[in-house]
């Protein structure tokens, strides 16, 4: 298989798209270390990712560099080389940025974004003393990374940051052979949505919008990393949607505004 002798980490592996992604570098043949808060629950996720010969589950909470380490070192004793590291660990938010608490504030970005920072500056070393040199680094972002959602925009915050960390650092990187991909989904059908920090609002998603599934976002991520590419948007039909955005950000808002209403 492709991805034979090939090692992923994906942090936030416990369910949704941080599982999925972990079972498709699996069937392709990849060990893989999934990493959760709760360990209990990333040991369930790895039974059913399956080949559990050619996978560890391990607790880690990315707020903390020292656990980055303690997996990073785990995984390193087992496999002996990490070839894809994936940023998935996140938490949401549905509030008004005028009544956010701003301990909830600091909580969300502590994992959105600065957890991301510190597995990339725990792991960028160890890619660059791959035998065959370099790796890659898989951050899980959004399409609010893009458009700025009402009642959602700490999380947008937390994702824009994401999206030009992840650009940015993927020049930096490259010298080293080090790739970064983005991978930004629109919605997703998965209980991400009950692991909010805080959700004292509406949402103005409209009812008919069904979302795409984690593996589709997972099938993505994993072409986008083949194909080495810089970015995904999945479904593609949000890529029209970002580019409007970009030129017509009134019109885009408009439509939000009004779905803001119906929702009540």
């Amino acid at each position: 298989m492709e991805m034979d002798g090939r090692v992923v980490v994906v942090t936030g592996a416990s369910m949704g798209i941080g599982e999925a992604i972990a079972k498709v570098f699996v069937d392709a043949g990849a060990s893989a270390v999934l990493l959760s808060r709760d360990a209990s629950r990333a040991e369930a996720a790895r039974q059913r990712v399956g080949n559990t010969g050619r996978t560890l589950a391990a607790a880690c909470d990315v707020r903390s560099r020292e656990q980055i380490d303690r997996a990073l070192a785990l995984t390193l004793r087992h496999f002996h080389r990490v070839d894809v590291w994936v940023n998935n660990a996140g938490v949401g938010i549905r509030d008004a940025v005028a009544d956010m608490e701003p301990s909830v504030i600091r909580e969300l970005f502590e994992t959105n974004f600065f957890g991301t920072i510190a597995c990339l500056q725990a792991v960028a070393p160890a890619m660059r003393t791959n035998k065959e040199g370099g790796g890659t680094i898989i951050n899980v972002s959004s399409v609010a990374g893009h458009i700025p959602v009402p009642f959602m925009a700490l999380y947008s915050a937390s994702k824009f940051a994401m999206n030009a960390l992840g650009k940015g650092a993927r020049l930096e990187l490259e010298r080293d052979h080090i790739h970064v991909l983005t991978v930004c989904p629109g919605y997703v059908r998965t209980d991400f949505g009950k692991h909010m920090v805080a959700n004292r609002q509406g949402n103005v998603r409209p009812q008919s919008v069904r979302g795409v599934t984690a593996e589709r976002v997972a099938q993505a991520a994993y072409r986008g990393y083949r194909k080495r590419q810089r970015e995904v948007v999945v479904p593609w039909s949000m890529i029209p949607v970002i580019k409007l955005y970009q030129l017509f950000p009134g019109l885009v808002e408009w439509g939000m505004a009004r779905a803001m209403r119906n929702s009540r």
